[in-house]
């Protein structure tokens, strides 16, 4: 038997970011923003002391993660060959720019991924919980979901001190 829980950080919270894919020739390559909403998925084979598979309260600097990176953001890819207008706008207190590696709601997704993983290894977890996927959803028709592979540093990766020993 196991248990999953899912948390949303939903589109009435705002993180409005602004992006661009500069690797296409649609309408993508310019500048457009979305209120972006993130979907987590954990799941358990035992419940905590609490009977929870994760305490929502817990996952407080999740929320403050998304918010730094994502809440009225202008998001550019470490590669996008506009960055030196980016960092004249930036300089200017025109935008407030985060460089990221990649760009689109995949890259989010698997952001959000590692940065939840690396944060769930910080909490005092009884149980075996794991991080299933990340959902970063632009709007109700589209969205990505990030699961990861089997050699991902955190797939399937039990974050509790319950967890049996990994297999070398």
């Amino acid at each position: 038997m196991k248990y999953q829980v899912t948390k949303t950080y939903g589109h009435n919270l705002g993180l409005s970011a602004c992006f661009r894919q500069h690797r296409t020739d649609t309408h993508c390559k310019f500048l457009h923003g979305y209120a972006l909403s993130f979907k987590l998925t954990f799941e358990a084979s035992t419940l905590d002391n609490r009977n929870w598979v994760v305490g929502f309260g817990d996952l407080k600097p999740v929320k403050k993660f998304l918010e730094d990176t994502f809440d009225h953001k202008t998001v550019v890819a470490a590669d996008d060959p506009c960055m030196g207008t980016f960092q004249n706008m930036r300089d200017a207190g025109v935008i407030d720019m985060i460089v990221l590696p990649s760009v689109g709601c995949e890259s989010f997704a698997k952001l959000v991924y590692n940065k939840v993983a690396s944060i769930l290894l910080e909490l005092d977890q009884v149980n075996d919980v794991k991080l299933l996927s990340v959902e970063c959803r632009e709007h109700e028709g589209n969205s990505a979901i990030y699961i990861g592979d089997e050699n991902a540093e955190h797939k399937g990766k039990c974050y509790s001190r319950s967890c049996p020993p990994d297999p070398q």
